[in-house]
């Protein structure tokens, strides 16, 4: 069964974005992201969806509850991306295509940054762009969901 629908998990500290370090992370806010995605979205019929936390816990529950109701996820981990071994787990568990996003390049960064534990269970990762990491991604999701048709 085909669902035609997005889900974009933005992690902790991006309810921040427009304040939080501009140098790094520019001037649009979270909302900006979301409003573009949504215009996109619904230029190719195509739901989409919404959530951010800075709890890990909620980003697991939300991965769970997500199988059966997404056809692809969008994930920008935020920090979790570096070191959280319990969503690695939830989206090795789940049976939805993710595709990992960055606004920066985290290649470029503290060393700390240059390694995700997320990478190895997504399907790929879009990093340094700004909001067209989000807007690619959400590209490719489009692509393949309407491939299925």
């Amino acid at each position: 069964m085909k669902i035609n629908k997005v889900l974009v998990i933005h992690g902790p500290n991006l309810n921040l974005l427009g304040t939080r370090e501009p140098e790094i992370y520019g001037s649009m806010t979270m909302q900006d992201i979301n409003e573009d995605l949504a215009k996109q979205a619904k230029e190719h019929n195509v739901e989409i969806d919404f959530f951010q936390s800075n709890h890990e816990g909620a980003i697991i529950d939300t991965l769970h509850n997500a199988r059966g109701q997404y056809g692809y996820i969008i994930l920008n981990a935020g920090a979790f991306t570096h070191y959280s071994i319990a969503i690695r787990d939830a989206l090795a568990a789940i049976d939805i295509p993710v595709i990992e996003v960055h606004l920066s390049n985290i290649h470029k960064r503290e060393e700390f940054r240059h390694h995700s534990v997320i990478a190895s269970v997504v399907e790929g990762q879009i990093c340094g762009f700004g909001l067209e990491s989000y807007k690619s991604a959400l590209f490719i999701a489009i692509s393949r969901l309407q491939k299925e048709d």
